[in-house]
């Protein structure tokens, strides 16, 4: 179903021009009858063979919709002017092209069609100024007298004309509530596969996070008791395996979240060339695997910023990541300089390079696409998700900026970008890292978790700051507990067994509205985020949790 220039014709335009056309043969059929009754024999002829014309143009329409159309307008602009002639200037049939000149922008499309809109609006309005230039007298007859078309016609007309209009408004509100009731049920069935893909990354956020955390507390916690020297090094292999676990699973989530909402940027002051000492030593090790160099190149001059390090830090590592993965010998470099610099802002270069593979030039747009990488044999030698460079984008995007690419093949890749930042001062500096001390004496806490190891993990870094740890591993047992003792603040997970975290803190708020609750949570979606403030929890904290973002959390709410 395609018009004259090979484009699709919609199929309600199509029904449309099939049920004017069946009006139009009944509009004819009585028309015809009538000049037969008046005695204008040739007219009802004619108008007989107007119905045919029609009649041929329903059945055509939907195998032949662009030559249906040309027949129908055709048809419908000669036979008005030609009754309006017949019958004389009283009648009004003339009037039916101010409707020929209004449906030719419901049978043709007014973007795409533009010419056949000009020809048929102009085809009416030539008619009508003939009939009113020949006084009516081109097919005019005598045989029918003035008063009869005054009586008999001219009432007719009117109320054919206005047939036709109504005809038009009611299947155009039939339609219309017809694609309502179409629309409402598919916006139903697109939130019913969002909220499908919401449950679904929630429940893996929580399978994933509750182990994960384990193994990153546990490492944070040997790291933090003198752990001899044969044994850092794995420690800190344990602690980097479930760092870069957690960053796979927060692209994963990052996707998700970036396909409805802009990144909100969380910037702080940050000083640079402190900030990516480490990323020289957390890749070394995959360097040395592979027998390539790492180098790191930062300007030492340039100033203290504001920047959302987290999210500075992602892109760092999943370019540099990748640059590693994708070289098999040569080097990777990260550059970091500084390019312009006034009062009160600072624009820095960043640069990844590699001498890897390079990337050929009609891949490098679509890389920048979800789940997408340079060739299907790429994916099957160095894996991933294809997620990384398209979160990067986003990031980059949220900064004001845009990422650029130079790769050739067999020479390697140099990823680039600018970004315009804040100065901060080094007395904001100080007072961002500022060490922050705790004071738990006598203090507290009821920590409900069902998961062992996340009760074994929580309850040392939580005695360690100073606080008098008590468990509970259900939401019942957490309300029996807050009844039976006084407690400072609860912990309260999510996701447990008997009675669920929401649940426990509904009931514990029935009768104690004044005990802080923070919610140890594994999903970090809004839905859950609004569930945790409507059950009356006072805040949340994401699993795997920094422990020095815990203990922030815990001393807020007690002494606030």
């Amino acid at each position: 179903m395609f018009n004259y220039r090979g484009e699709r014709i919609s199929k309600r335009r199509i029904k449309l021009i099939h049920h004017i056309s069946i009006l139009c043969i009944v509009l004819s059929l009585l028309f015809s009858a009538t000049s037969f009754f008046l005695g204008g024999y040739g007219l009802t002829l004619f108008l007989i063979g107007v119905a045919v014309i029609f009649y041929y143009t329903s059945k055509i329409v939907i195998k032949k919709p662009h030559k249906a159309r040309l027949f129908f307008m055709l048809n419908f602009n000669i036979s008005v002017a030609i009754t309006a002639s017949y019958f004389g200037k009283g009648s009004s049939i003339e009037f039916f092209l101010m409707y020929a000149i209004g449906v030719t922008f419901i049978i043709f499309s007014f973007r795409r069609e533009r010419k056949m809109v000009a020809l048929f609006t102009t085809l009416p309005i030539l008619l009508w100024a003939t009939l009113y230039l020949t006084n009516f007298s081109i097919f005019h007859s005598d045989a029918i007298n003035h008063e009869t078309v005054t009586t008999v016609i001219y009432p007719l007309s009117i109320t054919f004309t206005l047939l036709l209009v109504a005809f038009q408004l009611s299947y155009y509100s039939y339609l219309n509530a017809g694609y309502s009731n179409s629309i409402h049920y598919k916006k139903q069935e697109a939130i019913d596969a969002s909220n499908a893909k919401s449950d679904f990354l929630s429940t893996m956020s929580h399978e994933i996070r509750t182990p994960l955390n384990a193994v990153i507390g546990l490492s944070h916690i040997l790291g933090d008791n003198n752990p001899r020297k044969d044994q850092v090094q794995n420690i800190e292999a344990l602690n980097y395996s479930g760092k870069i676990l957690l960053n796979l699973l927060n692209n994963v989530l990052d996707f998700s979240k970036m396909q409805s909402t802009k990144i909100a940027l969380d910037n702080v002051p940050t000083d640079l060339s402190s900030a990516f000492k480490q990323i020289k030593k957390i890749h070394e090790t995959s360097c040395i695997r592979k027998g390539i160099t790492m180098n790191l190149n930062i300007d030492k001059d340039i100033p203290v910023v504001w920047l959302d390090i987290v999210r500075f830090n992602q892109v760092i590592n999943n370019l540099v990541t990748n640059a590693i993965k994708f070289t098999d010998k040569g080097s990777v470099t990260l550059s970091i300089k500084k390019e312009a610099i006034n009062d009160d802002k600072v624009k820095i270069l960043t640069e990844i390079i590699d001498t890897g593979i390079g990337i050929p030039k009609d891949k490098q747009e679509t890389i920048w696409e979800s789940f997408t990488q340079a060739s299907n044999t790429t994916n099957r030698l160095y894996g991933g998700t294809g997620l990384g460079l398209p979160i990067v984008k986003s990031i980059i995007e949220s900064m004001d900026s845009s990422i650029n690419i130079d790769s050739e093949i067999g020479k390697g890749s140099r990823f680039y970008f600018e970004v315009d930042l804040k100065i901060a001062s080094d007395k904001d500096l100080k007072e961002n890292n500022l060490k922050q001390t705790y004071n738990f004496k006598n203090k507290k806490v009821l920590l409900v978790e069902d998961n062992q190891i996340n009760v074994m993990v929580s309850k040392q870094i939580l005695e360690k700051a100073g606080l008098t740890v008590e468990i509970a591993y259900n939401g019942l047992e957490a309300v029996q507990m807050v009844k039976a003792n006084t407690y400072d603040i609860v912990l309260m997970d999510i996701q447990m067994p008997v009675m669920d975290g929401y649940t426990s803190s509904i009931e514990i708020r029935k009768f104690n509205t004044k005990i802080p609750i923070i919610a140890l949570s594994a999903s970090v979606f809004m839905e859950v985020k609004n569930k945790i403030h409507e059950s009356g929890m006072n805040g949340f904290i994401f699993k795997p949790f920094d422990p020095e973002d815990l203990l922030d959390q815990i001393q807020k709410e007690i002494f606030t």
